[in-house]
């Protein structure tokens, strides 16, 4: 019979699954204080939740999620990474991984479905969401300025074609 305070871990981590947009397992295993410390304060940087949870509880959270399968990604010392941006945490992990080659993303969950390490590494190349909301307004934006442009140009052209014209009709008055 589960504790009350296993109870509470549980309720605690389906609740932040429910409120994240990602989690990432995260092994640690020979990670030192200090680089807890820093990866944690990164994390912080990031908007990121970084919480350890006893593996057994933290799979019988992932089932109460509908996200069973996603307990396969547990192995080890297992740290889960909580965050509504979805390629904040991915990058920071990763970006931490290449320093302290002891940090392995290993799977997560990912709007409510399972995502294997690689997808994650995959989802960290990504640019940074203002980047891309600035490249889909830029695509936007192109066509938009040459409409400004043709429309813009419609009347010179037509004011030059008068001007020729005029000129024409004077010349050959003349």
């Amino acid at each position: 019979m589960p504790t009350a305070e296993k109870e509470a871990a549980i309720a605690e981590m389906t609740e932040r699954l429910k409120a994240s947009e990602i989690a990432i397992a995260t092994n640690y295993t020979g990670m030192n204080v200090a680089q807890a410390t820093d990866l944690r304060n990164q994390l912080r940087q990031a908007g990121v939740e970084f919480k350890i949870y006893k593996n057994t509880l933290a799979k019988i959270a992932l089932k109460n999620h509908g996200v069973e399968e996603a307990g396969d990604f547990i192995d080890g010392a297992t740290a889960w990474a909580f965050s509504t941006d979805p390629v904040a945490p991915a990058k920071v992990l990763k970006d931490f991984g290449k320093e302290v080659k002891f940090v392995k993303m290993t799977g997560g969950v990912l709007s409510g479905k399972p995502v294997s390490a690689d997808e994650l590494f995959a989802l960290a190349d990504l640019p940074p969401r203002e980047a891309l909301l600035s490249q889909i307004a830029g695509l936007f934006e192109a066509p938009m300025s040459q409409m400004a442009a043709l429309l813009n140009a419609l009347p010179q052209q037509t004011a030059g074609l008068i001007d020729a014209l005029e000129t024409k009709r004077k010349d050959g008055a003349a």
